[in-house]
């Protein structure tokens, strides 16, 4: 469940206690001013410091207290010119990503305090960001906004688990990732879970819950195409028997997000899990609305990583598909994959309805799913994504973001590449040749929306690169 951001806020004074005391009610008249400015839009929780700081215990102990509130991220405030030291000390205790916040009030020199406090934070290489100016103004508070929607993002990180179904798929060196390298930089555990279970679970799932997500489907899918083959009515009900298990053992499990690895063995042998990953990514479902849990097709750990990310940015369903195509003639990316896409984005309704009734399933291909299921097929409807994808070169960390324009066609467009799969029609800003060029992965990932800059502060947050295309 999406909840809000929480920052602390400390507020920074004068060392001298002559200038404290005659400066004490400025300090505190803009506390309360960028307190109230932050929480008057209701999108971001505050926790405000006990005192204004103005010794070194006082800045030891309302830390400590700030950290204790279990916040996101930490303001420091600056409204008068204050001993950088204090600001130091402070930041020494805090573990969440700071920003330093000044007025600018020609009388009072808070900016001055502010850049000697985030100079002596450079010196001793502890990450800050800096914002300076009226909160009152949108594009002020705006950069509050991004700085806690991006905190928020890595405390998220810290402490939660990826649960891994199966190992690396199809010989992909770009879907696996270290795991010790996971925990020491973000923070995630990774539990592997063997895809047996999954069938295991599947075998003995209660078939009265099955056919009422069997039924559900029927009547809320376009058109599902049975071929006696491929894709017969008990395939399908084995298909849905799988998510129920997946999505069982993700609570059970207590996982936060997960891949699977379906390709070569749950393809070939069993079935495969389209529709789990379809499902888990939207926030509805054959048993009612349900919390996201992020899928990753082909357990592709720094893709799923992504999806998470964008997804604790903005609390939406995400994207995973492949670069299978560029068409010259209409300059767009064709992005699809074997059926694991969100129904969500077939019409991006809060009303799953309005999102179904663009989605057909057809039979999985049969020279790479031998044993067949429903691939889930649509195209995706118009409207502006954040792209983006982790990948590694040489060991370092780095992510690609650009922005991007879904265009719709006549669905006889989808004929030219896999019929049965699902599809996005993507234009971008950038040069097609550049971004082939630095790309490090055959998949992409995405979100509803503009969160290009609030990605650039995770990154920053996280130690990663940025390629920025826009």
């Amino acid at each position: 469940m999406y909840r809000k951001p929480k920052l602390g806020l400390i507020t920074i004074s004068d060392n001298r206690e002559k200038a404290h005391k005659m400066l004490y009610e400025t300090n505190k008249e803009f506390e309360e001013y960028a307190a109230a400015k932050i929480r008057e839009r209701g999108e971001i929780d505050i926790v405000v410091a006990g005192t204004i700081v103005h010794t070194a215990r006082e800045a030891v102990a309302e830390a400590k207290r700030i950290m204790a509130n279990d916040v996101d991220g930490v303001v420091l405030n600056f409204s008068i010119w204050t001993y950088p030291n204090l600001a130091v000390i402070a930041a020494r205790q805090i573990t969440r990503p700071i920003l330093m916040l000044s007025n600018l009030n020609p009388v009072r020199c808070g900016l001055v305090g502010m850049m000697a406090s985030a100079g002596s934070l450079d010196q001793l290489g502890i990450k800050n960001s800096r914002v300076w100016g009226d909160l009152a103004r949108p594009e002020v508070y705006d950069k509050v906004s991004k700085f806690a929607r991006a905190a928020k993002v890595v405390n998220s990180l810290n402490g939660s688990v990826y649960g891994m179904f199966g190992g690396r798929s199809m010989g992909m060196y770009t879907g696996v990732a270290e795991q010790s390298t996971w925990m020491k930089k973000f923070g995630i555990d990774c539990e592997h879970l063997d895809e047996m279970e999954i069938i295991r679970l599947a075998q003995i799932m209660d078939k009265d819950r099955v056919e009422r997500a069997f039924k559900w489907l029927s009547e809320n899918i376009c058109r599902i195409c049975y071929d006696g083959a491929g894709l017969t009515e008990d395939k399908l009900r084995f298909q849905i028997a799988c998510y129920l298990a997946t999505k069982d053992l993700v609570k059970e499990r207590e996982l936060d997000f997960i891949g699977i690895k379906c390709q070569p063995e749950m393809g070939n042998h069993f079935v495969s899990q389209c529709l789990t990953q379809a499902f888990l990514n939207d926030p509805y479902d054959m048993e009612g609305p349900h919390d996201i849990t992020v899928c990753a097709c082909e357990n592709d750990m720094d893709g799923a990583l992504t999806m998470q990310i964008l997804h604790l940015l903005t609390g939406s369903p995400t994207l995973f598909f492949d670069f299978r195509h560029y068409d010259e003639k209409e300059n767009v990316f064709v992005f699809s994959n074997c059926g694991s896409q969100s129904t969500y984005y077939a019409g991006r309704s809060k009303n799953f309805e309005d999102n179904l009734k663009n989605v057909e399933f057809f039979a999985q291909t049969p020279e790479f799913f031998d044993a067949g299921g429903a691939t889930v097929r649509y195209m995706a409807a118009s409207g502006k994504l954040t792209c983006a994808r982790l990948s590694r070169k040489d060991g370092r960390y780095r992510m690609v973001i650009f922005s991007a324009e879904v265009r719709e066609f006549p669905k006889e467009k989808m004929n030219e590449t896999s019929s049965e799969w699902p599809a996005a029609y993507i234009k971008i800003n950038a040069s097609p040749q550049r971004l082939i060029e630095i790309y490090g992965s055959n998949h992409a990932h995405a979100v509803e929306g503009d969160v290009n800059e609030e990605l650039k502060h995770v990154c920053d947050m996280l130690d990663i690169d940025v390629i920025s295309l826009d």
